[in-house]
């Protein structure tokens, strides 16, 4: 007998959100010990998710990261706009980030890309960066 599920629909559901809680990454100690939630838990989320490469790792779902590596050898007029896109599309899917923007770049070095950009999320701003090499 299949169980019915007349009326199921009909209740009255309420909708939470989740707490941004997760463990804290202690990065100059090279560690993961307590807890963080708000703004720093974010920063954590946006690190993470800027510095994984999307489609290497089995343990993430696709939309998890960011695609940097066809990037390479590539001229700087296409990769500065590709990685204001890919950065932008890689952080929103978190729906604790509103916007990205303020990108800016700079070329430390030949075959390096710098940038930096502002995301404003629920909690606030965050400042954030990565290194690309090209």
């Amino acid at each position: 007998m299949i169980p019915s599920t007349a009326g199921f629909l009909d209740q009255d559901f309420e909708i939470g959100e989740q707490p941004s809680l997760t463990y804290r990454m202690q990065m100059e100690r090279k560690l993961i010990r307590g807890y963080t939630d708000g703004l720093e838990a974010v920063r954590q989320a946006i690190y993470k998710v800027i510095m994984t490469e999307r489609y290497q790792y089995i343990m993430y779902s696709w939309n998890y990261g960011i695609e940097l590596l066809d990037l390479f050898g590539q001229p700087v007029t296409y990769v500065c706009p590709e990685l204001k896109r890919r950065i932008s599309e890689a952080l929103l899917w978190d729906d604790r980030i509103g916007s990205v923007d303020d990108f800016a770049f700079d070329f430390p070095r030949k075959g390096v890309v710098h940038v930096t950009f502002t995301a404003h999320t629920v909690f606030g701003d965050v400042q954030a960066e990565r290194e690309v090499n090209i």
